[in-house]
């Protein structure tokens, strides 16, 4: 595989991006190392919220790190987080981050200022987590309602997917499209991978005091936020969750309809885009038979079937009656 901006950076972007290398790998020359870089900088940003600790500390680093992207502060020192980290790349990113941000320094300063507008929001959101659910504790805060769960998938997904497009439109040529349509079904595609991520990791967001699930659309059947730590309880929460993932689906119909306005020539983007797209429909075609609240269950779909989807996604490019049948079949199975 080739490097994506240099080395070091294509290391760390390996030993952290899991599935979404293989995406980044893909993508066109033009945008692949903006992409690359984002990605970092926000899971920077993911990782210091995500750490537990007493929130001034975490909300102290977010800022410190905020402003040292904008340029406005010294290289930025984040060792005392890293040590708190049990993932050992991820505490090499973060005694990393200021490569990363040398690194974006040198990109060009239009697309250095989508980026940043990109990972200000992201960063936004992050900080809200971190007000709203403080440490890691016995005790689990949830979101209040769908307004605020919407509002946190666009901050950390939906902007992304915002990004995505101003960046791919800017660099590539996309004749005939209509721009404001291209970033609308963009946000879409960017929720529909985060609501995906909040309904499949209930357990592990619980165990750290965080529910995503808003608590007056559980107060509706009769459940509390504690009840979904029992998977007895599932069930009674069947209706509601089934309910968000076809929210999830309607989403991902939007991704579909993002690639079909991809000029085939960018079969590149095309592909990108594809792949997380059928891994996000089999995603939910598990999460719909499986029982989602018991912790001892991963749904997670294996490397065998990425690879397996991604050469499909390959050859789907080549022929667009087969990207159609491809594609209709995913979304069919995960109805």
């Amino acid at each position: 595989m080739s490097v994506v901006v240099n080395a070091s950076i294509d290391r760390l972007l390996k030993a952290t991006s899991r599935s979404f290398y293989l995406s980044l790998q893909i993508l066109p020359n033009q945008i692949k190392n903006q992409v690359g870089l984002l990605y970092l900088l926000a899971r920077v940003a993911d990782t210091i919220a995500d750490t537990g600790e007493e929130p001034h500390l975490l909300l102290s680093s977010l800022e410190k790190y905020k402003k040292a992207v904008s340029n406005e502060s010294p290289p930025i020192d984040l060792t005392e987080i890293a040590s708190l980290q049990t993932d050992s790349s991820e505490s090499d990113l973060l005694l990393s981050v200021n490569e990363v941000i040398e690194a974006f320094g040198r990109v060009g300063s239009a697309d250095r200022d989508m980026m940043l507008e990109c990972l200000l929001t992201i960063i936004s959101g992050q900080r809200l987590d971190i007000e709203r659910f403080g440490t890691r504790g016995s005790s689990i805060v949830s979101l209040q309602n769908d307004n605020e769960m919407d509002d946190y998938t666009y901050r950390v997904a939906g902007s992304v997917g915002e990004f995505w497009t101003r960046m791919s439109m800017s660099h590539l040529v996309f004749h005939g499209r209509d721009p404001e349509e291209m970033l609308k079904l963009g946000i879409r595609f960017g929720k529909a991978l985060q609501l995906i991520n909040i309904l499949r990791d209930i357990p592990s967001d619980l165990n750290i005091g965080r529910c995503y699930i808003p608590s007056v659309r559980l107060a509706s059947l009769d459940l509390k936020v504690s009840d979904l730590k029992s998977e007895e309880s599932m069930e009674k929460f069947r209706p509601l969750y089934n309910e968000y993932l076809d929210l999830a689906c309607e989403y991902l119909d939007s991704a579909g309809d993002y690639i079909s306005l991809i000029p085939r020539h960018h079969r590149r983007l095309r592909i990108s885009c594809m792949l997380p797209v059928i891994i996000g429909w089999r995603t939910i075609r598990l999460m719909r038979r499986q029982n989602v609240l018991d912790q001892d269950k991963d749904v997670k779909i294996d490397r065998k079937q990425v690879v397996s989807i991604l050469l499909k996604t390959r050859v789907a490019s080549r022929f667009s009656s087969y990207e159609s049948r491809l594609m209709r079949s995913e979304r069919d199975l995960a109805q």
